[in-house]
């Protein structure tokens, strides 16, 4: 069996993949949404799992911005405050994927040092350093995640030589029963641009706060990097979910090719695609929605920064379309790029049709294999 428990995460990711049989199930929770998230719904479905006797053979942390990181730790935070009241866990955790950023793009240089000096002398010089500051604090409670999953006990990227989850370390699939998790992102060749990107964004700007320019820190907010989502393919009888967290699709279609999944023509074709980014068009291209194709598509966002853009959402449905494949978009929120899209491209002409959690509801159910 094999299905896609979609949480509502708003502007976030929250998923829980359910694998197994009817008899055994197993999940495995990826991200935990922003703030109000666990307690809002996530712990909901996690309670439903823990009464079912049921675990998670694994969280995966794709990145750690903080619409993807908060759910976890307070997950993690709950968990720690039943044990030292001897109280009955939510739910038994046996592994977590978790790159830390101190590991990967802060290894080996002083770059996490160098931001935290920055947002300090940011944050004297203006306060509209939002997105700079909500960032640096994501790097910070990815260390704290860590912390927390080593005192509940639970082991951090177990079987990854380098205590990094990426697909050099992984060049072949890992076993879970019936499901496959092939890693796909990122690549140590993305982690080393990525330290160059922050190094460069850090040469241009910690000299830049003295200068009596008030549109700095908009402009500083807005050229942040990304940070590198762990990506991976989950297969299980014959079903293929791609999962992407806020990846690029230049770095996916890369992951995909060195793990040698794209097909003669550079094409991969899986049952579902979780969108990149909350279908930001930043981080997508339309040439990237006709080499990564998909019956169904996930997308995780309420609306917030513009997410998901209603170009994302063209590209999709004019690919399928131009394609001949039937689709259904799969929305956490109804927002104005979602009702543009049916207003100006008609689910009838272009073959799809879209589904949005209901209202006050803590998920929606994708099954794909029973």
């Amino acid at each position: 069996m094999l299905r896609l428990h979609i949480i509502q995460a708003k502007c976030g990711d929250c998923l829980i993949l359910e694998f197994g049989t009817q008899s055994h199930r197993r999940y495995i929770l990826i991200d935990g949404g922003p703030d109000t998230i666990y307690e809002s719904h996530l712990r909901n479905e996690l309670q439903e799992i823990g009464k079912g006797g049921g675990k998670l053979d694994l969280v995966v942390l794709s990145h750690v911005d903080k619409d993807h990181i908060t759910g976890l730790m307070d997950l993690m935070a709950d968990l720690r405050q039943q044990r030292a009241g001897d109280a009955t866990e939510t739910i038994a955790i046996d592994a977590l994927w978790h790159n830390a950023f101190s590991q990967t793009i802060g290894s080996s240089n002083d770059i996490e040092a160098r931001l935290r000096i920055f947002l300090a002398n940011a944050s004297s010089a203006s306060n509209r350093m939002t997105m700079t500051s909500v960032a640096i604090e994501g790097i910070g409670e990815g260390n704290q995640l860590r912390l927390a999953a080593a005192a509940l006990g639970i082991p951090i990227n177990p079987g990854f030589s380098h205590d990094i989850v990426c697909l050099d370390e992984a060049p072949e699939p890992i076993a879970l029963g019936n499901l496959s998790l092939q890693v796909v992102g990122p690549t140590k060749k993305n982690l080393e641009e990525l330290k160059k990107e922050w190094l460069d964004w850090l040469d241009k700007h910690e000299n830049s706060l003295s200068l009596p320019n008030p549109s700095l820190a908009a402009m500083i907010d807005q050229s942040i990097p990304n940070l590198s989502s762990i990506m991976f393919l989950a297969e299980a009888d014959g079903v293929k979910i791609l999962l992407t967290g806020d990846g690029r699709g230049d770095h996916l279609l890369e992951g995909l090719k060195g793990a040698n999944l794209l097909n003669s023509k550079g094409v991969l074709h899986v049952d579902v695609l979780k969108v990149p980014h909350h279908g930001s068009d930043r981080n997508v291209t339309e040439k990237f929605f006709k080499k990564v194709t998909a019956d169904n598509y996930v997308i995780s966002a309420n609306g917030k920064d513009g997410n998901p853009d209603l170009q994302t959402l063209k590209w999709i449905v004019a690919a399928a379309k131009e394609q001949g494949r039937a689709i259904e978009i799969y929305a956490t929120n109804e927002t104005s790029s979602t009702k543009k899209l049916v207003k100006e491209c008609d689910p009838k002409k272009f073959g799809y049709r879209l589904t949005e959690i209901k209202k006050r509801s803590h998920s929606m159910i994708l099954e794909m294999a029973s």
